[in-house]
């Protein structure tokens, strides 16, 4: 794909999130992930715990979560997981404790799923039974341990870079920068990956992954941004003091929606740069394309009037440019054939000399 190419994939992606009503699935999916939160990190912090350590795992996760929240959105997190990751139960309890986390935990990804689905315009097919669900499920449980093994490569890189800045803080000068800049690259890239993980897993689609890379990369760029953007306001600002005991809940709301505002916008970029420049989406084996009917009953616009729409508005710019092309034209040849006569754009300057500034 050539450079110049990327403004109008920009603007067609941002059309079709305006279209797609991105902004409510944004909301329904920030309203399941607050139910969601506690056990997904309970589960992704037991699973770099058997590497680290569950102290160090939850401590990494804390400390990140007070640069994206401040402190009241942090200290919220931290008391959800000592609550929720309490082992002071019975073995039948825990057991149950753990059932309950990973159904709760992958409930969020449902509501993701269901959200991409709309935007990629497919359905799963009617009648798909049990074996449908399950398969529903498992995606889900792929993705919930997944953000677990990201974890624990987050944690594994971030121990790495600290220990080689320590050791070449003795013999190499300005390492903080060198290190900063090699925790920077690698956020991103497992920002990246978890992205792609969730464009190529959880939606009915077929897509290759060479079509998902470029979208998952510049929603990990645009997330990148606005989680510092956003984590300055937060922990700078006093967002949450005007609802008081709830003003964590209202904070971890907020950044939540945020964030699901620009990834339903990055699986918008993919979708169109796949069927632009790539493979195309399809519909998987249990999936069918969505109809006009079921756009209506959503409360979005049909495709076909936004098309001809679009294919409108297309040649109305052609009109336009075709006008303004003639009118450049006649211009330049009035210049040829008076020499001294030069147009502006607010009115204009005839003859040469003194008569130069004289406005008509």
């Amino acid at each position: 794909m050539r450079v110049q190419a990327l403004v109008p994939l920009l603007k067609s992606s941002f059309r079709d999130w305006q279209e797609d009503k991105a902004s409510r699935l944004a909301a329904a999916l920030a309203y399941y992930t607050i139910f969601a939160i506690a056990p997904l990190l309970v589960i992704a912090i037991g699973i770099a715990g058997m590497a680290f350590g569950r102290e160090a795992a939850q401590g990494q996760v804390v400390r990140e979560m007070q640069g994206l929240l401040g402190e009241e959105g942090a200290r919220m997190i931290q008391e959800t997981i000592q609550s929720a990751g309490r082992e002071d139960r019975g073995l039948l309890a825990t057991a149950i404790g753990v059932i309950v986390l990973l159904f709760g935990a992958s409930g969020v990804f449902g509501q993701l799923k269901d959200g991409l689905n709309t935007i990629w315009e497919v359905a799963p097919k009617p009648g798909r039974g049990l074996l449908g669900i399950v398969k529903d499920r498992f995606a889900s449980f792929t993705m919930v341990l997944g953000i677990g093994f990201l974890l624990l490569v987050s944690l594994g890189v971030s121990a790495w870079l600290g220990k080689l800045g320590e050791l070449a803080g003795e013999h190499v000068p300005g390492p903080p920068i060198l290190a900063a800049a090699l925790h920077f690259a690698v956020s991103f890239g497992v920002i990246t990956v978890l992205f792609a993980m969730i464009y190529k897993i959880l939606p009915d689609v077929e897509i290759r992954w060479g079509d998902v890379w470029l979208g998952a990369a510049a929603t990990a760029l645009l997330f990148t941004a606005g989680k510092f953007l956003l984590g300055f306001y937060l922990g700078k600002g006093s967002a949450g003091s005007a609802f008081g005991a709830a003003g964590g809940l209202v904070i971890l709301l907020v950044w939540v929606y945020w964030s699901a505002q620009i990834l339903f916008f990055g699986a918008e970029f993919t979708q169109v740069y796949a069927n632009e420049y790539g493979s195309r989406i399809v519909p998987d084996e249990d999936a069918v394309g969505v109809t006009a009917e079921t756009r209506a009953q959503e409360g979005m616009p049909d495709r076909d009037r936004l098309e001809a729409r679009a294919r409108g508005n297309g040649r109305e710019d052609g009109r336009r440019r075709s006008a303004a092309e003639g009118r450049s034209d006649r211009a330049a040849a009035g210049r040829r054939d008076h020499p001294g006569r030069r147009t502006w754009a607010h009115g204009e300057v005839r003859g040469r000399g003194a008569d130069a500034g004289r406005r008509y």
